[in-house]
C-alpha cells in the first residue's frame, strides 16, 4: 500500500518530465516505430532471466555453501519467495493500467537489478544481522533462510512476474491484425535466449565467480536496460500520433475507444476467464514440475541422464515449429480451437509420461509437451486482450500471473508428495491428466466471445 502511494505521488508528475516524443518522436523514425517496442519487449522476456527458475538455479550450489542453508532449505525459501510473490502481480497489473509499460517497464527492471545485487550480498547481510538478531530454531539461525527467502521474493515479482507481464502487455497495444505472428517472432527469440541463458551464466561464474556474475546482472538490468527501456519503449502508437500496424491514411489523433473492454471484476465473473488462466496454469505446474523432477521421472522409467535431457531437444524443435505456425494462422482466426488443440497435446503428453518406459512414450512425451507449449505461448499472448480488450488488461492478465506463478510453485512440491504417498509419480501425473480432460470438455462446451481479431486498436 505505501509502495503504490510513492508510486502514484512520483508517476502523476512523469508526462510532465518524460514527454512521449522525449527524447526523439517516434513519428521521425523511418520505419514502423512498433518494431522498436517488438525489440523491447523481446529484451524484457530475455532480461527477466534472473527472475527466471533457469537464472537462479545456476547459483544453488553458491548459495547453499555461502548461507550454510541445505538444498531442501534453499528450495523452500524459494518456494515461498515465489508463492508470495503470487499474491502482489494484480496490483502490479493495476499499476501498468495506470502508470504504462514505458514507465513500469524502466521501474521492474531497475528493481529486479537491486534485488539482484541484494541476492549478491545477503551472505554479508546474515553474517552482520545474526550478531543483531540471533534468531534460532533448534539452535540453528533463520537468518539465512529470512533473507535469501527475501530476496527470492523480489526476483520473481520483479523478475518473472511484473517486467515479463508488462512486456507481454505493451507489445499488443502496437499490433493488431499481425498480433499473433509478432508475438510468435518474439517467442521463438525468447525460448533461443532462455535455452542459451544457463550456459552463458555458468561462464559468467567462471569468468568473475558467483557474486561478480550476481553484480554484473544486475547492472546490465538494473542500470543499462532500465535506462534503455525509459528513452525507446512508448506505451501505445495513438500517444505518439500513430496507428498500430504502421497504418496510414488516418488521422490518428482522433482513434476512440472503439474495442469493448471489460473491468478485472468483470473479467472474473466470467467462466472464460477461469478456462483460459487454469488452462494455462496446468501448464505451469506440470511442466515445471517435469522440469524440476526430470532427472528422477526418466529413472523410475528406467532411463538414465542422458535420455532425461535429452528429452528437451525434441520438445524444444516441435515447440519451435507449432509456435510458428500457430502463430501465423491466430490473426485470422478465433483462439478457442487453439485452446482446444493446446489442452489436448498436453494430455496426450501426459499419457506418453505414463508410459515412458516405451520409446514411443518418450516421443508421445515430446510430441505432446513441445506442440503444447508452443501452442501455450500463442494462447498466453492473445487470451486477455482478445477476450476482454485493452483497457484493463494488465490488472486481468496480472491475476492470471498471479494464478500461474503460484501453480509453477505447487507443481513440484506435489510431485514430490505423491513419490512420497505413493513410492512414484503415477498418481501425480494421473491427476492432472484428470485435469486437463475436464478443461478440454469445459473448454469445449462453453462459449468464448472474443472480439474480431482485426478490429481497431484503440487509444
Amino acid at each position: 500500500m505505501w509502495f503504490n502511494g510513492i508510486l502514484r505521488r512520483f508517476v502523476c508528475r512523469v508526462p510532465d518530465v518524460i514527454p512521449v516524443n522525449w527524447p526523439f518522436s517516434p513519428k521521425n523514425v523511418p520505419f514502423f516505430y512498433g518494431w522498436i517496442v517488438w525489440l523491447f519487449s523481446t529484451l524484457g522476456f530475455l532480461f527477466s532471466i534472473p527472475g527466471q527458475t533457469m537464472g537462479m538455479a545456476v547459483f544453488t550450489d553458491a548459495f547453499i555453501d555461502v548461507l550454510g542453508l541445505s538444498r531442501t532449505q534453499l528450495s523452500m525459501a524459494y518456494l515461498f519467495g515465489t508463492m508470495g510473490s503470487a499474491f502482489f502481480l494484480t496490483r502490479a497489473g493495476r499499476w501498468y493500467d495506470r502508470f504504462g509499460g514505458r514507465l513500469m517497464i524502466s521501474i521492474s527492471s531497475l528493481a529486479l537489478g537491486l534485488m539482484v545485487f541484494y541476492i549478491s550480498i545477503a551472505d554479508w547481510l546474515s553474517a552482520g544481522l545474526v550478531q543483531w538478531f540471533p534468531m534460532t530454531i533448534a539452535g540453528v539461525s533463520i537468518m539465512p533462510f529470512l533473507l535469501i527467502f527475501a530476496g527470492y521474493f523480489g526476483v520473481r515479482f520483479f523478475g518473472q512476474g511484473v517486467l515479463t507481464s508488462c512486456s507481454r502487455n505493451v507489445l499488443m497495444m502496437w499490433f493488431v491484425k499481425r498480433r499473433g505472428l509478432v508475438s510468435g517472432l518474439r517467442g521463438i527469440c525468447v525460448s533461443i535466449g532462455f535455452s542459451l541463458a544457463p550456459v552463458g551464466l555458468a561462464w559468467l561464474m567462471i569468468e568473475f565467480g558467483w557474486r561478480g556474475a550476481l553484480w554484473l546482472l544486475a547492472l546490465l538490468v538494473g542500470v543499462g536496460f532500465s535506462l534503455l527501456s525509459l528513452v525507446f519503449v512508448r506505451d501505445n502508437p495513438q500517444s505518439c500520433g500513430l496507428l498500430a500496424d504502421g497504418e496510414t491514411g488516418l488521422d490518428a489523433s482522433t482513434a476512440s475507444l472503439s474495442v469493448p473492454s471489460k473491468t478485472l471484476q468483470q473479467a472474473r465473473r466470467t467462466p472464460v476467464f477461469w478456462i483460459a488462466s487454469l488452462s494455462l496454469a496446468i501448464h505451469a505446474m506440470f511442466g515445471t514440475a517435469l522440469t524440476f523432477h526430470v532427472v528422477s521421472i526418466f529413472a523410475e522409467a528406467g532411463r538414465g541422464r542422458d535420455d532425461a535431457f535429452g528429452y528437451f531437444l525434441p520438445a524444444a524443435v516441435f515447440s519451435t515449429t507449432t509456435n510458428l505456425v500457430a502463430s501465423w494462422l491466430v490473426d485470422s482466426y478465433r483462439l478457442k480451437p487453439f485452446m482446444v488443440v493446446m489442452l489436448f497435446a498436453f494430455m496426450l503428453g501426459a499419457v506418453g509420461l505414463l508410459n515412458l518406459s516405451h520409446n514411443w512414450g518418450f516421443w508421445l512425451l515430446a510430441i505432446g509437451f513441445g506442440a503444447g507449449g508452443g501452442l501455450w505461448g500463442v494462447v498466453s499472448n492473445l487470451s486477455f486482450i482478445r477476450f476482454f480488450g485493452p483497457l484493463h488488461l494488465g490488472e486481468i492478465s496480472g491475476l492470471n500471473t498471479s494464478v500461474t506463478v503460484f501453480a509453477s510453485a505447487v507443481g513440484p512440491a506435489a510431485f514430490s508428495l505423491g513419490l512420497d504417498a505413493f513410492g512414484n509419480y503415477d498418481a501425480a501425473i494421473q491427476i492432472c491428466l484428470v485435469m486437463l480432460v475436464c478443461l478440454t470438455l469445459a473448454t469445449i462446451l462453453i462459449r468464448q466471445d472474443e472480439q474480431s481479431p482485426l478490429a481497431p486498436q484503440p487509444g
